[in-house]
């Protein structure tokens, strides 16, 4: 059975709340070529997904599974990623991209969950929601600044504001990749 090492699991949540707070406002510029129709279908896909997962929490409520599953999360949006920076810019690449975040949504609320349920501590909680809090302020910032500094140098493409972004997000979400995987022993 895994055990969370709680020091590395608070740098993890700090890294996954920076990649959120980053990337954030991209989403408007990735997911733009899509009908609003695709983002009711998805909704009640999400939904009849999430609660196929609830029904299986008497299952997966331990950190075995909060493990895989936090890493399969990461790993599914780290290949988005690098599908978005292969792929040329349209209609497919919008919503095999918005797929893929909403895999990562399925399993927002058990996350949320097995997390609360594995830490057990007031004192643990408040140390990993802090460490989320300001990891997603200095995304947020860092994602400001980082669009003014595009607009500074001439480049005012949305499309190609966020392609460039995605350089800084892979290597966020490589870091967060690596935290996950440390965050957890047996």
């Amino acid at each position: 059975m895994l055990k969370i090492i709680p020091s590395w699991f608070i740098r993890y949540k700090f890294f996954n709340s920076l990649f959120l707070g980053v990337s954030i406002g991209a989403i408007f510029t990735l997911y733009a070529p899509l009908e609003p129709s695709i983002y009711s279908l998805g909704g009640v896909i999400l939904a009849m997904g999430m609660l196929l997962v609830a029904r299986l929490y008497h299952h997966i409520l331990n950190a075995d599974w909060f493990f895989r599953i936090s890493l399969f999360v990461e790993i599914v949006l780290l290949f988005a990623m690098l599908y978005f920076m292969y792929a040329s810019y349209n209609y497919q690449t919008a919503l095999l991209l918005y797929i893929g975040y909403q895999v990562t949504f399925l399993f927002g609320s058990y996350l949320i969950r097995a997390e609360t349920l594995l830490l057990q501590t007031d004192t643990l909680l408040t140390k990993v929601d802090t460490a989320k809090q300001l990891g997603y302020l200095l995304g947020m910032g860092v994602s400001y600044i980082i669009y003014k500094l595009f607009s500074h140098y001439g480049i005012e493409d949305p499309q190609m504001q966020v392609y460039d972004l995605h350089f800084l997000l892979i290597g966020i979400e490589v870091i967060v990749i690596v935290l996950i995987i440390k965050s957890f022993r047996k």
